[in-house]
């Protein structure tokens, strides 16, 4: 073997070490308020809309790089960091805001298997309180390094989605144009549309987790340079997957012959058009993310609340060791679980919801985010340099823009 296989083969086993923080972030941003927003994105408007979402990709990268940076720099989370920086009083906003926020978003995740597995015909009385529990053990009773691999598990469900692009197969010339022609129809249920795909793209939760992961792993700055790989390639890939769900919808039910107005809609409309195995990929898809996101959601915010007041935190502790950290896990997963599985709550609306919510805490933790990594004095050399610092203001300004109107459009008449 040459010296340069082995530096190679060397490298790949490096990078597999560091690899998932960055993947699993990126996946759980594609949840079931993702899935139902490009959905409908390309049911109503075709392939329009898909330069935007190159743009919100684009955005994702650079915010999410600036997260899993800071972390290896620092060896802290987000939240430890704002506490730190900005004082307890601020600290608490954040946590309240990120509390109201992932609290329905965990109820919307646990809408979304219900409404996946409906589509089998099982009951959410039964599919969430299930689910629930096979989350809960496997991050209760067992280490990082396992709960990591069970997640990126998970993340192969996102394959459906490719596969059912081309099992539908689009007028691939279209779908470019698309791309490359920035259009927007000028009724305003289309500006919702688009403000609700840039909002969905970047999700509050996911810089808390991404950065959290990030420290609980032990990644430092001597093996970011790989980390980074997994984070860039994490946030690209999600952005893929939605395009092929914005493809698969645009292809078979733009223009709207049937009203759709969730995933499930799309995966029962897409049946008599492209066939039963559209449906039951498209439907795997829907589960696999909202799965994901069910996990990392509660974990997200876990770490959050324990690293802002300087508790125990870590997926690899026992319950008696962390015990904010696993009670806040179990009461987000208990009761998102129970909400959805007991109660007579509208799945979509509540999915919908979460969307607006997370809308509303966006514009705080980007500025959060964007303060922290320009900092000379807490990141040195790796502070944001002129481009990263120029990207980061121009992506906070507009999903912030975007997402608030976002929120201020679904409030109007």
């Amino acid at each position: 073997m040459t010296t340069m296989a082995v530096l190679s083969r060397g490298r790949a086993l490096a990078f597999l070490a560091v690899m998932g923080p960055g993947l699993i972030t990126g996946f759980a941003g594609n949840d079931a308020g993702g899935v139902t927003t490009y959905t409908s994105v390309g049911a109503h408007y075709g392939f329009s809309m898909l330069w935007l979402l190159l743009l919100s990709t684009i955005g994702l990268i650079v915010i999410q790089e600036m997260c899993a940076r800071m972390g290896a720099v620092t060896g802290k989370g987000l939240s430890d960091l704002i506490r730190e920086s900005f004082g307890v009083r601020w600290t608490m906003v954040a946590m309240v805001a990120l509390l109201i926020a992932n609290g329905s978003n965990v109820v919307a995740e646990f809408a979304g298997i219900a409404a996946s597995l409906q589509l089998l015909n099982v009951p959410r009385s039964i599919s969430a309180p299930i689910v629930a529990l096979i989350l809960w053990s496997v991050v209760v009773f067992f280490d990082y390094r396992t709960v990591e691999r069970t997640l990126l598990i998970l993340v192969l469900a996102y394959v459906a989605y490719p596969i059912s692009a081309f099992i539908v197969q689009p007028d691939w010339g279209a779908v470019a144009r698309g791309f490359v022609i920035p259009h927007i129809p000028t009724e305003q249920a289309a500006l919702v549309a688009a403000l609700a795909l840039v909002g969905t793209t970047i999700t509050p939760y996911m810089q808390f987790y991404l950065q959290a992961s990030i420290v609980d792993k032990g990644i430092d700055l001597d093996a970011y340079g790989l980390a980074r790989i997994d984070v860039i390639s994490g946030a690209v890939l999600t952005g893929v997957n939605a395009f092929f769900m914005i493809v698969v919808a645009g292809a078979v039910l733009f223009p709207p012959g049937v009203v759709v107005s969730t995933a499930e809609d799309a995966a029962k409309a897409l049946g008599p058009l492209a066939g039963p195995n559209a449906t039951l990929l498209f439907g795997i898809g829907l589960f696999g993310a909202s799965m994901l996101a069910a996990a990392v959601m509660p974990l997200s915010t876990a770490y959050a609340v324990t690293e802002a007041f300087g508790w125990e935190s870590g997926i690899s502790k026992r319950f008696r060791e962390a015990p904010i950290f696993m009670g806040l896990f179990t009461f987000l997963i208990a009761g998102g679980a129970a909400l959805v599985a007991f109660t007579n709550l509208p799945l979509i609306p509540l999915i919908v919801l979460s969307q607006d919510v997370n809308g509303l805490l966006l514009p705080v933790v980007l500025f959060f985010v964007l303060r922290l990594a320009n900092d000379r004095v807490l990141m040195g050399h790796h502070a944001n340099g002129p481009l990263a610092r120029t990207l980061g203001i121009g992506v906070a300004a507009l999903a912030s823009v975007l997402s608030l109107a976002l929120v201020a459009v679904s409030l109007l008449p």
